[in-house]
Protein backbone atom coordinates (compact mmCIF):
# COMPACT_ATOMS: atom_id res chain seq x y z
CA UNK A 1 0.00 0.00 0.00
CA UNK A 2 1.64 3.29 -1.15
CA UNK A 3 3.16 5.61 1.74
CA UNK A 4 3.17 9.65 1.88
CA UNK A 5 6.57 10.88 2.00
CA UNK A 6 5.63 11.71 5.51
CA UNK A 7 4.83 8.51 6.93
CA UNK A 8 7.98 7.20 5.51
CA UNK A 9 10.04 9.95 7.12
CA UNK A 10 8.42 8.71 10.39
CA UNK A 11 9.46 5.35 10.21
CA UNK A 12 13.03 5.92 9.14
CA UNK A 13 13.48 8.86 11.65
CA UNK A 14 12.22 5.78 14.40
CA UNK A 15 14.95 3.46 13.18
CA UNK A 16 17.42 5.42 13.04
CA UNK A 17 16.86 7.00 16.35
CA UNK A 18 16.35 3.44 18.30
CA UNK A 19 19.90 2.79 16.15
CA UNK A 20 21.40 5.81 18.05
CA UNK A 21 21.83 8.08 15.22
CA UNK A 22 21.82 11.64 16.83
CA UNK A 23 20.31 13.76 14.09
CA UNK A 24 17.79 11.22 13.17
CA UNK A 25 15.23 13.49 11.62
CA UNK A 26 17.86 15.46 9.07
CA UNK A 27 19.26 12.03 8.31
CA UNK A 28 15.82 10.78 7.50
CA UNK A 29 15.17 13.14 5.29
CA UNK A 30 18.41 13.57 3.70
CA UNK A 31 18.08 9.55 2.78
CA UNK A 32 14.54 10.36 1.27
CA UNK A 33 15.36 13.09 -0.67
CA UNK A 34 18.07 11.13 -2.15
CA UNK A 35 15.66 8.04 -2.75
CA UNK A 36 13.21 10.02 -4.39
CA UNK A 37 15.84 12.05 -6.12
CA UNK A 38 14.22 15.57 -5.16
CA UNK A 39 15.73 18.61 -3.70
CA UNK A 40 15.49 19.03 -0.07
CA UNK A 41 12.77 21.84 -0.60
CA UNK A 42 10.94 20.22 -2.97
CA UNK A 43 10.63 16.99 -0.53
CA UNK A 44 9.49 19.19 2.39
CA UNK A 45 6.76 20.91 -0.31
CA UNK A 46 5.74 17.15 -1.10
CA UNK A 47 5.85 15.62 2.57
CA UNK A 48 1.88 15.32 2.41
CA UNK A 49 1.86 13.21 -1.28
CA UNK A 50 2.13 9.90 -2.07
CA UNK A 51 5.32 8.17 -3.37
CA UNK A 52 5.84 4.90 -5.22
CA UNK A 53 6.58 1.73 -3.56
CA UNK A 54 10.16 1.63 -5.22
CA UNK A 55 10.93 4.77 -3.28
CA UNK A 56 9.80 3.43 -0.22
CA UNK A 57 11.96 0.23 -0.84
CA UNK A 58 14.92 2.40 -1.47
CA UNK A 59 14.15 4.11 1.62
CA UNK A 60 14.57 1.02 3.74
CA UNK A 61 17.61 -0.24 2.13
CA UNK A 62 19.72 3.35 2.69
CA UNK A 63 18.32 3.02 6.02
CA UNK A 64 20.10 -0.82 6.94
CA UNK A 65 23.40 0.96 5.29
CA UNK A 66 23.10 4.36 7.86
CA UNK A 67 22.25 2.16 10.65
CA UNK A 68 25.74 -0.54 9.29
CA UNK A 69 27.56 2.58 10.51
CA UNK A 70 27.74 4.02 6.85
CA UNK A 71 27.96 7.50 6.89
CA UNK A 72 25.01 9.57 5.27
CA UNK A 73 27.42 11.54 3.43
CA UNK A 74 29.14 8.52 1.45
CA UNK A 75 25.23 7.36 1.22
CA UNK A 76 23.99 10.02 -0.59
CA UNK A 77 27.34 11.66 -2.59
CA UNK A 78 26.90 14.62 -0.82
CA UNK A 79 27.83 16.65 1.65
CA UNK A 80 27.13 20.53 2.46
CA UNK A 81 29.98 22.44 3.57
CA UNK A 82 30.10 26.56 4.32
CA UNK A 83 26.65 27.01 2.40
CA UNK A 84 28.01 24.98 -0.40
CA UNK A 85 26.67 21.74 -1.79
CA UNK A 86 29.50 19.12 -2.45
CA UNK A 87 30.18 15.91 -4.06
CA UNK A 88 31.82 13.33 -1.38
CA UNK A 89 32.85 10.14 -2.16
CA UNK A 90 35.10 7.61 0.28
CA UNK A 91 37.91 9.04 -1.64
CA UNK A 92 37.85 11.89 0.96
CA UNK A 93 37.10 12.81 4.56
CA UNK A 94 33.28 13.98 5.17
CA UNK A 95 33.78 18.10 5.59
CA UNK A 96 33.27 18.97 8.85
CA UNK A 97 32.16 22.13 11.15
CA UNK A 98 35.20 22.27 12.52
CA UNK A 99 36.97 22.94 9.54
CA UNK A 100 34.78 25.62 8.89
CA UNK A 101 36.54 27.69 11.05
CA UNK A 102 39.73 27.57 9.03
CA UNK A 103 37.47 28.56 5.65
CA UNK A 104 36.26 31.36 7.59
CA UNK A 105 39.76 32.45 9.48
CA UNK A 106 41.02 32.59 5.97
CA UNK A 107 38.47 34.61 4.78
CA UNK A 108 38.75 37.17 7.55
CA UNK A 109 42.70 37.23 6.91
CA UNK A 110 42.12 38.25 3.26
CA UNK A 111 39.06 40.44 2.96
CA UNK A 112 39.32 43.78 2.64
CA UNK A 113 42.98 43.36 2.72
CA UNK A 114 44.37 41.04 -0.05
CA UNK A 115 41.16 40.21 -1.93
CA UNK A 116 43.23 39.06 -5.17
CA UNK A 117 45.40 36.63 -2.98
CA UNK A 118 47.38 33.47 -4.55
CA UNK A 119 46.42 30.74 -2.23
CA UNK A 120 47.28 27.19 -2.28
CA UNK A 121 45.24 24.86 -0.26
CA UNK A 122 47.75 21.27 0.63
CA UNK A 123 46.06 18.21 1.66
CA UNK A 124 42.54 19.32 0.03
CA UNK A 125 40.75 16.39 -0.30
CA UNK A 126 37.57 17.04 -1.32
CA UNK A 127 38.62 20.74 -2.04
CA UNK A 128 36.05 22.65 0.39
CA UNK A 129 38.40 24.64 2.28
CA UNK A 130 39.71 25.84 -1.20
CA UNK A 131 36.22 26.53 -2.65
CA UNK A 132 34.64 27.88 0.46
CA UNK A 133 37.76 30.62 0.08
CA UNK A 134 37.52 31.30 -3.76
CA UNK A 135 33.43 31.28 -3.53
CA UNK A 136 33.42 34.01 -1.14
CA UNK A 137 36.84 36.01 -2.45
CA UNK A 138 35.73 36.13 -6.36
CA UNK A 139 38.99 37.89 -7.38
CA UNK A 140 40.95 34.74 -5.67
CA UNK A 141 43.45 32.31 -7.43
CA UNK A 142 43.65 29.26 -5.77
CA UNK A 143 45.29 25.98 -5.88
CA UNK A 144 44.09 22.86 -4.56
CA UNK A 145 46.91 20.37 -3.66
CA UNK A 146 46.75 16.54 -2.78
CA UNK A 147 48.83 13.48 -3.58
CA UNK A 148 46.07 11.08 -3.74
CA UNK A 149 44.73 11.17 -7.60
CA UNK A 150 41.32 9.96 -6.75
CA UNK A 151 40.68 12.51 -3.91
CA UNK A 152 42.00 15.27 -6.27
CA UNK A 153 39.41 14.15 -9.19
CA UNK A 154 36.59 14.22 -6.41
CA UNK A 155 38.11 18.51 -5.98
CA UNK A 156 37.87 19.15 -9.79
CA UNK A 157 34.44 17.58 -9.66
CA UNK A 158 33.18 20.25 -7.28
CA UNK A 159 35.52 22.77 -8.86
CA UNK A 160 33.14 22.52 -11.68
CA UNK A 161 29.72 21.90 -9.54
CA UNK A 162 30.31 25.18 -8.18
CA UNK A 163 31.40 27.29 -11.30
CA UNK A 164 35.13 28.37 -9.74
CA UNK A 165 36.86 27.27 -12.83
CA UNK A 166 39.54 28.44 -14.22
CA UNK A 167 40.42 30.67 -10.85
CA UNK A 168 40.87 27.49 -9.24
CA UNK A 169 43.07 24.43 -10.35
CA UNK A 170 43.47 21.12 -9.09
CA UNK A 171 47.87 19.86 -9.07
CA UNK A 172 48.89 16.51 -7.70
CA UNK A 173 51.66 17.32 -4.75
CA UNK A 174 52.84 15.73 -1.93
CA UNK A 175 52.94 17.84 1.29
CA UNK A 176 55.81 15.83 2.82
CA UNK A 177 58.36 16.91 -0.23
CA UNK A 178 59.75 20.18 -0.99
CA UNK A 179 57.15 22.36 -3.29
CA UNK A 180 58.48 22.12 -7.25
CA UNK A 181 60.06 25.65 -8.09
CA UNK A 182 57.58 26.23 -11.20
CA UNK A 183 54.97 26.40 -8.63
CA UNK A 184 55.60 29.99 -7.92
CA UNK A 185 54.55 32.30 -4.53
CA UNK A 186 51.47 32.61 -2.51
CA UNK A 187 49.96 34.62 -0.41
CA UNK A 188 49.04 32.33 1.72
CA UNK A 189 48.83 28.43 2.13
CA UNK A 190 45.78 26.66 3.83
CA UNK A 191 45.96 22.79 5.35
CA UNK A 192 43.59 20.49 6.79
CA UNK A 193 45.97 17.76 6.92
CA UNK A 194 46.32 14.16 8.41
CA UNK A 195 46.64 14.88 12.13
CA UNK A 196 45.46 11.46 14.36
CA UNK A 197 48.17 9.94 16.03
CA UNK A 198 48.72 6.82 14.41
CA UNK A 199 47.93 4.13 17.73
CA UNK A 200 44.76 6.72 18.11
CA UNK A 201 42.90 5.31 14.44
CA UNK A 202 42.00 2.08 16.29
CA UNK A 203 40.13 3.88 19.01
CA UNK A 204 38.23 5.82 16.17
CA UNK A 205 34.45 5.86 16.08
CA UNK A 206 33.70 2.67 13.68
CA UNK A 207 31.98 5.33 10.81
CA UNK A 208 35.13 6.93 10.95
CA UNK A 209 38.02 4.29 10.77
CA UNK A 210 35.85 1.57 8.79
CA UNK A 211 34.91 4.24 6.16
CA UNK A 212 36.71 7.47 5.77
CA UNK A 213 40.01 6.84 3.78
CA UNK A 214 42.77 6.42 6.27
CA UNK A 215 45.77 7.72 4.43
CA UNK A 216 43.65 11.43 5.11
CA UNK A 217 43.80 10.78 9.15
CA UNK A 218 47.21 9.22 9.66
CA UNK A 219 49.66 11.57 11.32
CA UNK A 220 52.23 9.81 12.34
CA UNK A 221 53.53 8.78 15.34
CA UNK A 222 52.31 12.06 17.08
CA UNK A 223 50.04 13.36 14.85
CA UNK A 224 52.35 15.90 14.02
CA UNK A 225 54.13 14.68 10.88
CA UNK A 226 52.30 17.04 8.51
CA UNK A 227 53.01 20.30 10.17
CA UNK A 228 56.79 19.38 10.69
CA UNK A 229 57.60 18.81 7.39
CA UNK A 230 54.80 21.24 5.33
CA UNK A 231 56.61 23.99 8.11
CA UNK A 232 59.87 23.16 7.37
CA UNK A 233 59.56 22.88 3.50
CA UNK A 234 56.71 25.37 2.48
CA UNK A 235 57.92 28.26 3.90
CA UNK A 236 59.58 29.47 0.63
CA UNK A 237 56.30 29.45 -1.58
CA UNK A 238 54.53 31.72 0.76
CA UNK A 239 55.33 35.45 0.21
CA UNK A 240 57.28 37.38 2.88
CA UNK A 241 54.52 38.47 5.08
CA UNK A 242 51.80 35.79 4.13
CA UNK A 243 50.25 33.55 5.98
CA UNK A 244 49.57 30.01 6.71
CA UNK A 245 46.78 28.56 8.27
CA UNK A 246 46.25 25.00 9.78
CA UNK A 247 43.62 22.98 11.14
CA UNK A 248 44.83 20.93 14.26
CA UNK A 249 43.68 18.30 16.23
CA UNK A 250 42.61 18.41 19.78
CA UNK A 251 45.35 19.27 22.36
CA UNK A 252 48.17 19.79 19.07
CA UNK A 253 47.84 23.32 18.93
CA UNK A 254 50.56 24.46 21.45
CA UNK A 255 53.05 22.35 20.04
CA UNK A 256 52.05 23.37 16.21
CA UNK A 257 52.01 26.96 17.36
CA UNK A 258 55.45 26.56 18.80
CA UNK A 259 57.09 24.71 15.75
CA UNK A 260 56.08 28.18 14.17
CA UNK A 261 57.64 30.39 16.29
CA UNK A 262 60.70 28.45 16.30
CA UNK A 263 60.67 28.91 12.20
CA UNK A 264 60.75 32.56 12.69
CA UNK A 265 56.92 33.41 12.01
CA UNK A 266 55.46 35.95 13.75
CA UNK A 267 51.71 36.79 14.79
CA UNK A 268 51.11 33.05 15.55
CA UNK A 269 48.27 32.76 17.16
CA UNK A 270 44.82 30.29 17.32
CA UNK A 271 41.19 30.07 17.14
CA UNK A 272 38.63 28.36 19.07
CA UNK A 273 35.94 26.19 17.08
CA UNK A 274 32.13 26.13 17.98
CA UNK A 275 32.81 23.81 21.33
CA UNK A 276 35.58 26.20 22.62
CA UNK A 277 38.79 23.93 21.73
CA UNK A 278 41.98 25.73 20.44
CA UNK A 279 41.29 24.33 16.08
CA UNK A 280 43.07 26.69 13.69
CA UNK A 281 46.56 27.83 13.97
CA UNK A 282 47.67 30.61 11.57
CA UNK A 283 51.16 32.76 11.58
CA UNK A 284 53.28 34.93 9.22
CA UNK A 285 55.82 33.96 7.38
Amino acid sequence: MPKTYNEIYIEARKKLRDGGVESAGLEARLLIAYAAEKPMEALLRDMGLYTSETVAEKVQELTVRRLDGEPVAYITGSWEFYGMPLIITRDVLIPRNDTEVLAETAITALKGRKMDARIIDLCTGSGCIGCAIARELPATHMVLADLNREALSVARQNVQKLRLNPRVSCLELDALSTPPIMLGSFDMLTCNPPYIPKADIEKLDSSVKDFEPLVALDGGEDGLTFYRAIIKKWCNVVRVGGMMIFEVGIGQAGAVMEMMTDAGFSNVGCVKDTQEIDRVVYGNV
